[in-house]
């Protein structure tokens, strides 16, 4: 054989691998268990993938501590993408993730009403008004934007004066519906949520002061479930969640980045 042909043939064998490869990412859809406040975010990372890859991402959403659990009793998720770090490293020494969780954004609070009458020019001490019956917070038990607010609460001084007016979600999209239903007059969200394309213009928001609140360190894991099942198309969205383009979505959605 000569050697113009063992090269075509080289060429033609590599060229068929990165065929493969490309059709195996695009026959192998995956599921991604997301924490309620990047629900519009991961929505966005997942359609770009989907445009670079082929691969479809089915999302599951809900608060980190509810799919914490699924995750333990064998929910068939290749990824999960948590608002803390906490729940992810409890994976991993349990033997759920395939390594460390590495944090990908760093998020933040914020304050949000659908209320004409209440004016947030004052900050938190809108929260003492008459006018304010019902503070929505996610469930600090379950979702770590929860815990980040009674934090904020406890530290600002006016935990104690308060307490009996918050009614929890079990997370934070569930707190986002009492807000725009009218079910609460006010609540502590996600700054992610209120920077969505689908949530801009309603209401009025203002930012919280991130030093009286534990910095919202957020984290993913590969799990062993993707490793295993979808080895291929789980590990290519896990490092596409840390690529440049991902960073770019971040930050538009108001989440620090490093």
């Amino acid at each position: 054989m000569s050697n113009a042909k063992r090269f075509t043939r080289s060429i033609l064998f590599v060229f068929s691998l990165l065929v493969a490869g490309t059709m195996s990412l695009r026959a192998q859809g995956i599921r991604i268990a997301a924490a309620a406040n990047v629900q519009f975010v991961i929505r966005e990372l997942a359609t770009d993938f989907e445009k670079q890859t082929g691969t479809v991402a089915e999302l599951i959403i809900e608060s980190s501590g509810k799919l914490t659990a699924q995750i333990e009793h064998g929910a068939p998720f290749d990824i999960f993408v948590s608002a803390d770090t906490n729940y992810p490293i409890e994976l991993y020494k349990k033997g759920f993730a395939v390594e460390k969780p590495a944090v990908y954004a760093m998020g933040g609070l914020v304050l949000w009403t659908l209320r004409n009458d209440i004016n947030l020019s004052t900050g938190t001490q809108v929260l003492l008004s008459d006018r304010v019956q019902k503070i929505a917070i996610a469930d600090p038990a379950l979702a770590p934007y929860g815990a980040a607010t009674v934090t904020f609460l406890k530290q600002s001084g006016i935990y104690e004066q308060v307490k009996d007016k918050l009614v929890y979600g079990q997370s934070i999209s569930q707190v986002n519906q009492f807000i725009v239903s009218g079910g609460a007059d006010i609540g502590f969200t996600a700054k992610s949520i209120v920077l969505a394309d689908e949530m801009k213009g309603k209401g009025v928001w203002t930012p919280l002061d991130s030093t009286l609140y534990a910095p919202i360190a957020q984290a993913a894991v590969l799990l062993t479930y993707g490793r295993d099942h979808h080895p291929a198309a789980a590990a290519a969205f896990y490092r596409y969640l840390y690529s440049q383009q991902a960073r770019v979505l971040f930050l538009k959605y108001g989440y620090l980045v490093e």
